[in-house]
């Protein structure tokens, strides 16, 4: 996983491809392209037959290779902003190093660049530069600026924080302020992500993050009252009581534009 920091100062996070899926994608665009011009010269000789002489017969081919190999590919590239056949089945995208669409600049060196460590030297050039850097770049995306990333993947959902049933009636009736964003940020991942701690660290993290909410928190849980449960209860209760109040605020703010929209046709 790689990081990129936009101009708002917004850090995205971004899963550049592995060798492997780029190494298939490849190979697949590549016999998508090798299929083509067996197509394309099947239908030609079929079609004119033996009327071409050698000299024309080469230079229709060459043109044929540049077309398949060079010009078919950047303008598949740039239209769609870095995708291609095999991209598309292994859900990869060509992006620039600060995480933007490529245009046809990025699309035509690494086009260029294509011909060379892919077809003519079959593809061992891209292999070793691939290998000796962290995003498996090959020539051509190091001299236009660019790599692969993922552009599916899979994310589990977030684990939600539910209020424990044996503290529906105390929480109902608790005065529960708004935590601190930090100390709110850390309970929500300490409920999202303890089923995969140690039962140890789990402990003892649920007991610190249950005293320090504690302090937001009157009357206190019942006695007895395991920490975690504590803490589901809290960040359930404050956010089902944080979406109220803005549903509420959003209703009032709808019923004031339309009253406020009506005004000048009343009379």
């Amino acid at each position: 996983m790689s990081s990129v920091v936009t101009g708002e100062a917004v850090v995205l996070e971004l899963r550049a491809a592995s060798f492997g899926a780029r190494a298939v994608s490849i190979l697949i665009d590549v016999a998508a392209q090798i299929v083509l011009v067996i197509a394309v010269v099947w239908a030609v000789g079929s079609t004119l037959g033996g009327v071409l002489d050698p000299a024309l017969t080469q230079a229709l081919v060459l043109v044929l290779l540049v077309f398949v190999f060079l010009i078919v590919p950047v303008t598949v590239e740039t239209l769609t902003r870095g995708r291609s056949l095999g991209r598309l089945a292994m859900g990869l995208r060509i992006v620039r190093d600060d995480g933007g669409s490529i245009r046809f600049r990025h699309a035509f060196i690494r086009g260029i660049l294509a011909v060379l460590e892919i077809y003519l030297l079959v593809g061992s050039l891209a292999f070793l530069v691939a290998v000796f850097n962290e995003r498996s770049k090959r020539l051509g995306d190091l001299l236009a600026g660019t790599y692969s990333m993922h552009e599916r993947v899979v994310t589990k959902p977030r684990t939600l924080a539910v209020i424990p049933p044996s503290l529906h009636a105390w929480i109902q009736t608790a005065d529960v302020a708004r935590l601190p964003d930090a100390l709110g940020r850390r309970v929500s991942q300490f409920v999202s992500q303890a089923s995969r701690l140690t039962v140890s660290a789990r402990t003892t993290l649920a007991a610190d993050l249950a005293h320090e909410v504690s302090v937001f928190v009157s009357p206190p849980p019942p006695a007895g009252t395991h920490p975690e449960e504590f803490l589901n209860a809290v960040i359930a209760e404050r956010r089902d009581r944080d979406f109220a109040r803005l549903a509420a605020q959003r209703d009032r703010t709808s019923r004031t534009a339309e009253r406020l929209h009506k005004l000048p046709f009343s009379q």
